[in-house]
């Protein structure tokens, strides 16, 4: 059987997709006790992000919400469909777009941490009490080092 892989977007202000993505990020809270988000929340952080959506032959299998300094929301790849590189793809379409991507991921969370440090990601801090219920959070980065005052000093070296 072929499979047809589809990149689907919605820009901030948009909400084609929301639906879709809601129900898949439901079905992993429900399954694996992660994306715990109210719905409020959730629709209110889409509305606003840029959202990549992965479809499968027209099934949702992937999604990642941005911000626009390359912050990730959310990540989401449904169970069945792990190991495929949906994850890979949507963090590399997110660093395509900026130079820095950043992204919290709670720290009993073993598969997402795991998988971000395969991508080059790396943990700068613990945030106790991160999460509603008291979870706490790693703050990972992938990207750029230079921070604006070496950024200055070498333009200035110019």
């Amino acid at each position: 059987m072929s499979v047809n892989v589809e990149m689907r977007v919605d820009a901030p202000g948009q909400r084609e997709y929301a639906e879709a993505a809601w129900d898949l990020k439901e079905r992993i809270r429900v399954e694996e006790g992660l994306l715990k988000q109210r719905r409020g929340f959730f629709m209110d952080a889409y509305r606003r992000s840029n959202t990549y959506l992965l479809y499968e032959n027209d099934a949702l299998v992937a999604f990642a919400s941005t911000r626009r300094d390359g912050y990730i929301l959310f990540l989401a790849v449904s169970p069945d469909a792990r190991g495929e590189g949906y994850g890979k793809r949507l963090v590399a379409e997110v660093a395509r777009e900026h130079p820095v991507v950043t992204c919290h991921a709670r720290t009993t969370n073993t598969n997402a941490l795991d998988f971000y440090e395969r991508m080059g990601f790396e943990v700068r801090r613990r945030i106790d009490n991160y999460y509603e219920d008291g979870g706490a959070a790693f703050y990972l980065r992938l990207g750029e080092e230079a921070g604006l005052r070496e950024k200055l000093s070498e333009f200035l070296r110019r």
